[in-house]
């Protein structure tokens, strides 16, 4: 079984507690949020990072990389890979 990649893995951004980006864009809070820690698999927040609102500016609106979450790579793949069992997702339906 691959193992499931966190959001920061996934971008390489290097904002990871310990990163190489850390000193210049600051820590990422999608990985020190406890709050998400093992949502989908992953570690703090990084397989639930929209959820994180530190982590995107619009709270749960838009992602770090500046599209909306539910338009995002990473997010979309957490909810392939995760089929129907996939926490926190956007709701599909339309009211």
């Amino acid at each position: 079984m691959e193992r499931k990649l966190n959001c920061w893995e996934y971008r390489n951004c290097g904002r990871e507690k310990g990163g190489l980006m850390v000193s210049v864009l600051g820590e990422c809070p999608a990985s020190t949020s406890m709050a998400f820690d093992g949502t989908n698999g992953g570690m703090a927040g990084g397989r639930a990072c929209w959820m994180v609102r530190e982590s995107n500016r619009l709270a749960r609106i838009q992602t770090c990389s500046g599209t909306p979450c539910h338009n995002c790579e990473f997010y979309r793949r957490v909810v392939h890979e995760e089929r129907a069992g996939a926490k926190h997702q956007f709701s599909t339906t339309v009211a």
